[in-house]
């Protein structure tokens, strides 16, 4: 089941890059406390460390060494790479909550001196048993004598004419040379096969008896290594229970370190599921596009409805949904603002995705759409996304039977995401304070999808412009557009008129949003310098002080002395003191502002952030952080020149002009051209407002009207007349 979701959600790329990164195979989901395991894992963002080795499953190896078997010197060397690994992270005395856990695992004496057995490549070091080294060193000598014995052959003057080449082969993993027929009169040899051209592989005498001494040298070699192996086994299968445990925590920190790896690789950062259903994701990337849109989202009401034009990244922002949800669930990074997204806690996530019918099983799309929603009626604590919601059946009918289906879904704490083409399901929803609704914007001025969303309407579907867009002929199209019907054009002209007025009011909300944040830094920046004036008056006021109490000083021990000469001299005295106190007028500082381009000694830069007292300016690519004091404006573009007043005079031609345009039956190019002409004499004549007639039809011609007048430079707006004016067939243009 989680395989499935996993393809469905478009994660199997992150998944296998993920695994990749893990020691060893292993279920995604970690035992325990979550809170702790996220704890652990950012605790492994201070951390530099190497990754752990490759490691086999070793359940087999406790069974075994349960009922007393001998392990393999293969199997031993398992689980010290296991061993050794932790010694290395206990060395790196890791100073946090991680480095707490490493130093409460104490790894007894006898397993870490096991550990000091094997070198990197897993072979016996030779001070385990000092009969190894003499071993080794007798195969070695043995092997040379093969080689040197060979050598010679290969060399003989009497064997030469019998030589096939001077190269050694390896036959059967034997050396051997190749001769031809006859060589038995020159050199005694076993043959080990032939050639198809009827030449001979042989083992000469001299080299099988040399071999002979090999084998009984590996043969007492392995008696040595059983040996050890015995001993091994039987020392490690009294800490039995202590190599179930460092295994299972070998598991828990591969866990970690393929989590902290996988953010580090790729700039990804963790989110840790909260209490509740809430979903909010802000600048979220999905992992399996290339070039993603980030998505913000605020899903925490009980549904979330998609609606919007065609190919507009609807389905994308549905899985974008539940892959942040189920990444968080299994503490896997994701591309997100980790600060400002919140992700809810869910017992289960299921995606009804794909298109259910298949010959196998003999099943409608429908059919198989109602069997996928029966198994939710047993369930709570769910996050469900649903593709196409209507798929298989009747719009309308469906409708009405997924809204019933929905609204008692909610009451199972059910959270549902829902993606639809369909009006009608998210007009009987719109109402519902649990339902929150979200478009798929279009850009119609280059009719292309924009890939981003606006919460709070119902989005336009946009299946003529995508038709148009990917090569249908327009007539076709036009057809299609007259047999769908006025009315509904009209309410996909509604439709889009609420899209943009929202779009407007996002934009114009973001502008407030930042020039508060703008004006918000200025206030702390004016409240910090007004905190460090009053500590330096404060400072200054004491010095005052002090120095007022020394002179007042002078002065009586002035007045208690009787002799005029020692009088003046402590009177003098008080007057230099009192010389000191000079109280300077306090320096002007400049104010200045962001952007500002400034001269700081020999250096001339922008200014990029502001504080009380200083500022930071770019130098050539450099950020600089200096005093405020020492800043002069330099380079900042001069006040504009007051222009000279000109007096244009425009001569009127024709002094008829009307203040109505009527352009019925004209077809879209002819009317643009009419109405342009119309305003420039409607300008010339001086009216502030005009009527333009252009019916409402099949929509196209006011459609042409209206982004004539979007771009027309003159127009400062325009709307739809009042009823006894011709209300929806003509236009109010104001001048």
């Amino acid at each position: 089941m989680k395989e499935k979701l996993i393809k469905q959600l478009d994660l199997t790329g992150y998944i296998e890059r993920f695994e990749g990164l893990l020691a060893r195979p292993k279920p995604l989901f970690i035992e325990g406390d979550r809170g702790l395991h996220f704890r652990f894992i950012r605790a492994l963002e201070e951390v530099a460390f190497k990754s752990p080795p490759k490691v086999r499953n070793l359940e087999e190896l406790w069974m075994r060494l349960g009922k007393q078997a001998v392990l393999g010197l293969d199997d031993i060397f398992e689980i010290v790479k296991i061993v050794r690994y932790f010694l290395y992270l206990k060395n790196l005395r890791i100073e946090n909550v991680l480095g707490e856990w490493l130093a409460e695992i104490t790894i007894p004496d006898p397993i870490v001196e096991i550990s000091k057995m094997f070198d990197e490549k897993g072979n016996l070091e030779d001070h385990v048993d000092e009969r190894l080294a003499s071993l080794k060193a007798a195969r070695q000598q043995n092997r040379e004598a093969i080689r040197q014995t060979l050598a010679r052959m290969v060399n003989s003057a009497r064997l030469g004419p019998y030589l096939v080449d001077r190269q050694i082969h390896y036959v059967n993993d034997e050396e051997a040379l190749l001769v031809r027929g006859g060589f038995n009169h020159v050199m005694k040899a076993t043959v080990i096969g032939r050639t198809s051209a009827g030449f001979f592989y042989v083992i000469p005498e001299s080299v099988a008896k040399l071999k002979e001494k090999e084998a009984g040298i590996v043969s007492r070699l392995e008696e040595v290594y059983l040996e050890i192996a015995k001993s091994t086994s039987l020392t490690l299968g009294g800490w039995l229970k202590f190599l179930k445990f460092i295994d299972a925590a070998f598991d828990r920190f591969d866990h970690y370190q393929a989590r902290m790896q996988m953010a580090r690789l790729e700039n990804l950062e963790f989110v840790l599921p909260q209490k509740g259903d809430t979903i909010r994701l802000t600048s979220f990337a999905h992992p399996a596009l290339a070039h993603p849109k980030p998505v913000t989202i605020d899903f925490s009401r009980n549904v979330l409805m998609i609606t919007g034009v065609n190919a507009g990244g609807k389905t994308m922002l549905l899985k974008s949904i539940l892959a942040a949800a189920w990444l968080a669930k299994y503490l896997l990074p994701m591309k997100c603002d980790a600060k400002k997204t919140t992700i809810g806690s869910f017992r289960r996530i299921e995606a009804i995705i794909e298109d259910p019918q298949n010959v196998k099983n003999d099943i409608s799309t429908f059919a198989g759409r109602m069997r996928e929603f029966s198994r939710l009626f047993g369930q709570n604590d769910v996050l469900v996304g649903v593709d196409e919601i209507e798929l298989g059946t009747d719009s309308d009918e469906a409708a009405s039977l997924f809204k019933v289906m929905i609204e008692e879904l909610i009451k199972r704490r059910i959270k549902i995401v829902i993606t639809t083409h369909h009006k009608r399901l998210a007009a009987m929803m719109a109402g519902d304070a649990r339902v929150e609704l979200v478009a798929a914007v279009y850009d119609e001025k280059n009719q292309v999808p924009t890939y981003t969303f606006l919460q709070g309407i119902i989005g336009k579907s946009y299946a003529f412009e995508t038709a148009e867009r990917y090569g249908v002929p327009k007539n076709i199209v036009e057809k299609a557009r007259l047999e769908y019907g006025e009315d509904k054009e009209r309410l996909n002209e509604l439709i889009e008129r609420s899209s943009t007025l929202e779009k407007e009011l996002r934009e114009k909300r973001e502008k407030l949003e930042r020039e508060i944040e703008a004006l918000e830094r200025e206030k702390a920046r004016y409240r910090e310098l007004n905190d460090t004036l009053e500590s330096e008056l404060l400072a200054k006021k004491r010095e005052l002080e002090a120095i007022y109490q020394e002179a007042t000083k002078k002065a009586r021990e002035a007045l208690k002395l009787k002799e005029q000469k020692a009088v003046h001299r402590q009177l003098g005295e008080a007057h230099k003191i009192v010389r000191k106190a000079k109280v300077e007028a306090p320096k002007r500082i400049e104010t200045f502002k962001v952007g500002d381009r400034v001269k700081y000694r020999k250096n001339r830069g922008t200014i990029v952030a502001l504080k009380a007292k200083e500022a930071t300016i770019e130098v050539e690519g450099m950020k600089l952080r200096v005093p405020l004091s020492e800043l002069k404006r330099s380079g900042n573009p001069p006040k504009a020149p007051k222009k000279r007043k000109v007096e244009v005079k425009l001569q009127r031609e024709n002094a008829t002009a009307s203040v109505k345009l009527d352009l019925h039956g004209l077809r879209a190019e002819e009317a643009v051209e009419k109405l342009d002409k119309f305003l420039s004499d409607a300008l010339l004549a001086g009216f502030d407002e005009v009527l333009v007639y252009h019916g409402i039809g099949t929509g196209r011609l006011a459609h042409a009207v209206r982004t004539f007048l979007k771009e027309h430079p003159s127009v400062k707006g325009f709307h739809d007349a009042p009823q006894h004016m011709g209300g929806f067939g003509a236009t109010v243009v104001e001048l």
